[in-house]
């Protein structure tokens, strides 16, 4: 009984696995911003040469 209760124990103190989510690195969210800023005013400026 007292094994039994050890671990129970030892399996609420292991931290959840949600803790292990990733954080983008501020670069790699500055390159996707300027790849979606660069498709935005490449499309706006295709639209203004049809026009």
């Amino acid at each position: 009984m007292r094994i039994a209760g050890f671990i129970a124990f030892l399996a609420m103190a292991v931290p959840a696995h949600a803790a292990d989510t990733t954080v983008p690195e501020p670069s790699a969210l500055a390159l996707f911003g300027i790849g979606v800023l660069g498709v935005i005013i490449g499309r706006h400026g295709s639209r203004r040469k049809r026009d």
